[in-house]
């Protein structure tokens, strides 16, 4: 809830850094892995910096705990539409059933036992919220066994 009531000011940031400074933070977890994440080069963008590095640090967290067999390999990749960018950030990983895509925005809801995976399930409803404050929309592709990409947009001008 404090996503929209505790953010800072917009202000002009390159996004590649923002991603950076979320890998740094994921280091062990990537190194632990053996997890491999690529990108494109990013924009430069009026965003809340500290809550687009957690976005992009919620979306490859969740694409190396729910990882397959294969080691995580989580690409991140943007497109320029007119008012708006889209980013996907795709994984190798176990996929979700479709019936699931729109409750894993929830807060709380958990696919798996809590025993099975850590986390408290409010990570994707912190990524919602997050971008629906940049003037966006986030939503899920997957199929089961063969990974997911995670699509959202926003708005270019904030």
């Amino acid at each position: 809830s404090r996503v929209s009531t505790k953010g800072k000011e917009f202000e002009s940031a390159d996004l590649n850094l923002l991603l950076g400074h979320a890998i740094v933070n994921m280091k062990s977890k990537i190194d632990e892995t053996g997890a491999v994440v690529t990108h494109q080069e990013l924009p430069e963008l009026k965003v809340d910096a500290s809550q687009i590095s957690r976005l992009f640090q919620n979306l490859i967290v969740n694409a190396i705990k729910y990882k397959g067999e294969e080691s995580p390999r989580i690409i991140i990749s943007v497109n320029s539409f007119e008012n708006y960018y889209q980013f996907a950030v795709k994984d190798n990983g176990m996929g979700i059933a479709s019936q699931f895509y729109n409750r894993i925005f929830e807060i709380f809801e958990r696919l798996h036992a809590k025993g099975k995976y850590e986390g408290t399930g409010i990570g994707l409803a912190i990524c919602k919220r997050i971008v629906e404050r940049h003037g966006g929309k986030i939503w899920v592709e997957s199929e089961l066994g063969k990974g997911s990409t995670f699509k959202f947009t926003i708005n270019k001008n904030i």
